[in-house]
């Protein structure tokens, strides 16, 4: 990874903020596996400050260190320490109102001594918190203590299988030996770099698409809990990798490879036992499609069957293919299937024109005069069935951009499921993609409004020419417009609404975003989610890595 090596610039980093915690840091080098990973800064325009505390205790301050002009854009390079957490300078005025902690999940180490990870996803989880009170913003960062992320650190190696990368075996013996534990699950990745949730008991989780990848911890220190350990005894080693979550249940899907289907599966909140709802067999084959995300309705689960499917040969293969751990099967066609949440019947198993998509929007029920649904509407941010985007994904495409617009098509595919017994669906754009730069993914919506009919979203859009979404977006499906926001040459991450309390409107709440300037450096932006417009953003003192997703605590 010589883009990232240290150049004698002799730049040093004075950075914007204000230290409130004296913690222990694990950096060797500037980096966390003696490997310095830095990309040059430069200072910013001068900050209206606003709401900055006057008495705050002591910290170790972020490492003043040379800095690289090879590569500015910190978005795809290593977190430079294990942790931070100061708070920060706001230009702006954030609302009274925003009281609450916004966690960030994401992969946010890519490289251990001189080894290089190939993948966006396979970096250990960066999680990155900000915490909003009386009008100020308090930022932290930590390492999830995940036992791959220590084995790491202890051996200088990879040690479990992340998406893209697995340890190498020193012979055949040691060979056959992994191969045992791949399929008893032992090597798999516990590195829990996808996303937070916060249960309806409080306990904040975080998740990948190994089930042993689910981690508590705590949202205002950021320490490791431990794991957590379903109760109950339903076989699987993966699941959906975004469970539905709401104040009273879990709701995730639970991939079976070895008979082709999904499990549908229902934890109340304040236990750890999944119970069944009900199971849907694939029409498909050879194996089940990959299941990253699923929506819901008030009365009904939507089970996505995508024609990428789990391939059990790929998972074998220490090398990654094209694919990485799928297969592209277009003629086994792409389903939806309807299952109700109270009584686990198939309501409804349709075929529908084939798709890719790793993040479903929302769904919602169609009725007709006489309040009776004919029909789910489920959205997703869809690729337009093109399997590629999985590929641009590797830090060496992210990391060389050429001015070259490469980044394929992506729409809002709109499902429209009949459940009057036709076996066909439909799938068209719920809006012109040239509204949004044809660039989709990372949408959130009003947490009032899962499961129900929506007319906003908010998501990451494209400002051609591109090789990664780079634009903030809000898409109003009535008037089938979109807005965005854009900062030439920077990489925003997944915009996060959240709702003003006692709001009568849909969108009358704020957008938060953490951005990763061209410059090299990085803040917090907090868009008002009505006019979309800048009402605060906060420097941090360094530029940080390329997030995935978040969740909101409020403040109890």
């Amino acid at each position: 990874m010589t883009s990232l090596a240290v150049s004698a610039t002799g730049i040093k980093i004075s950075p914007s903020y204000m230290p409130v915690s004296d913690t222990s840091m694990h950096v060797t080098d500037g980096s966390l596996f003696g490997k310095s990973v830095f990309c040059k800064t430069h200072s910013t325009r001068s900050l209206a400050i606003a709401n900055v505390a006057t008495r705050l205790p002591a910290t170790v301050p972020p490492p003043e260190t040379e800095v690289s002009c090879e590569r500015k854009l910190a978005a795809w390079t290593s977190v430079r320490q294990e942790r931070w957490e100061g708070e920060l300078v706001v230009e702006g005025e954030i609302p009274q109102w925003l009281k609450g902690t916004y966690l960030r999940n994401g992969p946010g180490l890519w490289h251990i001594e001189d080894y290089n990870f190939r993948h966006l996803f396979d970096g250990y989880a960066t999680l990155v918190r900000l915490h909003f009170e009386n009008g100020r913003l308090i930022m932290g960062h930590r390492q999830i203590e995940s036992e791959a992320y220590k084995a790491a650190k202890k051996n200088n190696k990879l040690c479990y299988r992340e998406f893209s990368e697995a340890p190498k075996p020193k012979n055949f013996l040691a060979y056959i030996g992994s191969l045992a534990k791949l399929f008893s699950g032992a090597s798999l990745t516990d590195n829990a770099n996808t996303g937070v949730v916060k249960l309806g008991d409080g306990r904040v989780v975080c998740l990948t698409e190994t089930i042993k990848g689910s981690i508590i911890i705590d949202p205002d220190t950021l320490d490791t809990l431990g794991k957590f350990e379903y109760s109950d005894r339903l076989f699987g080693i993966i699941h959906s990798a975004h469970p539905v979550v709401t104040d009273t249940e879990f709701l995730t899907l639970l991939p079976d490879l070895v008979n082709p289907g999904y499990m549908v599966v229902r934890m109340e909140a304040g236990t750890n036992e999944r119970k069944v709802i009900g199971r849907v067999n694939c029409r498909g084959g050879p194996a089940p499609g990959w299941v990253h995300s699923f929506p819901v309705t008030e009365h009904y689960v939507v089970v996505p069957e995508m024609p990428l499917r789990y391939c059990a040969k790929n998972l074998l293969k220490a090398e990654p293919t094209p694919l990485y751990k799928f297969e592209w099967h277009p003629q086994s066609k792409g389903f939806m299937h309807v299952m109700c949440r109270a009584s686990g019947k198939i309501v409804a198993s349709v075929e529908v024109p084939l798709y890719v998509t790793f993040h479903f929007i929302n769904a919602y029920e169609e009725k007709d005069e006489d309040g009776r649904v004919t029909a789910i509407i489920a959205d997703c941010c869809e690729h337009n069935a093109d399997t590629t985007i999985l590929d641009k994904l590797r830090l060496q495409n992210l990391r060389l951009f050429s001015g070259n617009d490469v980044l394929p098509d992506a729409r809002v595919g709109r499902f429209k499921i009949p459940l009057d017994g036709s076996p066909y669906g439909t799938l068209e754009a719920a809006l012109s993609p040239n509204e949004h730069g044809r660039g989709m993914d990372m949408c959130s919506i009003n947490p009032n409004y899962v499961g129900k009919k929506y007319r906003y979203a908010y998501a990451c859009g494209a400002q051609r020419p591109c090789n990664f979404p780079n634009t903030l977006t809000k898409l109003d499906f009535v008037k089938k417009k979109a807005k965005s926001w854009y900062d030439e040459g920077s990489v925003p991450s997944e915009p996060f609404f959240v709702p003003r309390p006692d709001a009568t409107e849909e969108d009358d709440g704020v957008v938060i975003s953490i951005i990763s300037d061209k410059n090299g450096e990085g803040y917090a932006l907090i868009l008002d989610g009505s006019t979309f417009e800048e009402i605060a953003r906060a420097k941090f003192p360094y530029g940080l890595p390329y997030g995935l997703h978040g969740c909101w605590v409020p403040k109890k």
